[in-house]
Parts: C-alpha cells; structure tokens; sequence
C-alpha cells in the first residue's frame, strides 16, 4: 500500500483529501504547514506528496524546493494542489521540482488519475 504526505494547513481539504485517499486504499500521512511537511517527508519517507500553495511561514513553493532538493527526499514526487490556477503558478511550481500541478477542489477521479500516473 502506498504511502502518501497531505500537507495542507486547512482541515476540510486535510480531511477530504484524506478521505478520498483512504478510500483508495493509501496510507495517508498528514502535515498542518510546510515545516512540518518538510520534516514528515524525511521521517515517514512517503511515496508521494500532495502540497498545498498557500500556507503560512513556509509556503508550498518553499516546502517543495526543500524536499526536491534534498538527498533524502529528492526521489518523492510532489504534486502541488492548490486554489492557485494562474499559469505562472503552475510554472514556478515545476521549477520548484513539483511532477504535476491540481486546482482545488479536485474531484476524485482527477486526483486518483493523477496520483496513478506518478506511482
């Protein structure tokens, strides 16, 4: 069973997105702000991340350019999910190292399908 990190400081898209993950069958790791995020990541070594924009202190963009840059966790694909939909966004959150890029609110087929093709 794969391992996913949501990190997102809003408990309504913790718990949704938790939810449509359990459903799915993943073990899913939870983190309220970048640095706890980024220290989940290196502590629980997940498959896969799901990385909320918009957070306080260390936003998304930051978070993943830590976890994408580091030895022990640069091989974690990231998946930016985020209300954020400009496309300067989206580009700024490649060179940041993320694999791909989600609107919030995402529905579960969208998210499932784009999970499947990272894992």
């Amino acid at each position: 069973m794969a391992k996913i990190l949501v990190i997102d400081d809003s408990p309504t898209m913790l718990s949704g997105t938790s939810k449509i993950l359990t459903s799915a069958g993943y073990d899913v790791v939870q983190a309220v702000n970048g640095e706890e995020g980024i220290a989940k990541a290196g502590s629980e070594n997940p498959d896969l991340i799901l990385m909320d924009v918009v957070m306080p202190d260390l936003n998304g963009f930051q978070a993943t350019r830590t976890i994408t840059s580091a030895d022990t966790t640069k091989h974690i694909p990231v998946i930016m999910l985020t209300t954020k939909d400009a496309e300067t966004d989206k580009v700024w959150a490649q060179r940041q190292g993320a694999s791909d890029y989600i609107v919030k609110p995402p529905s579960a087929k969208e998210l499932l399908s784009k999970i499947d093709n990272l894992l």
